[in-house]
């Protein structure tokens, strides 16, 4: 069975274009709706993605939605915590090859690191 983890160094969740998530008011607050859109740069990108690391500088402090964790999806998505791993692996795979594309190498890292 594939693991869920997140690659270093990838970003595609940075990547928060509000028009390739046009149901996020379904899934956050008001307050977090505002400190999202809040948060989106110049091309879709998060302010607080660095284009030179490709890590967020304010991971440690990173708001509930950028958190996967079984407790942040449950109350979001209602996902149940037995199916956060499978559910988290069909997002990452699915924002990755939106962003970078299916043949990219951030996929094919993704993909080795879950071991498929």
């Amino acid at each position: 069975m594939a693991t869920w983890q997140c690659v270093k160094q990838c970003g595609a969740c940075c990547n928060l274009d509000p028009a390739e998530r046009p149901d996020l008011d379904e899934y956050l607050s008001p307050p977090e709706l505002e400190l999202y859109l809040s948060m989106v740069g110049e091309g879709g990108w998060c302010v607080n993605f660095d284009h030179t690391t490709r890590e967020c500088r304010i991971y440690s402090n990173r708001p509930r939605f950028c958190r996967v964790e079984s407790e942040v999806f449950q109350d979001m998505y209602g996902v149940e915590p037995e199916e956060v791993n499978d559910f988290a692996i069909d997002c990452c795979r699915q924002q990755i090859e939106g962003v970078y594309g299916d043949r990219s190498l951030e996929i094919l890292r993704f993909n080795q690191a879950i071991r498929l």
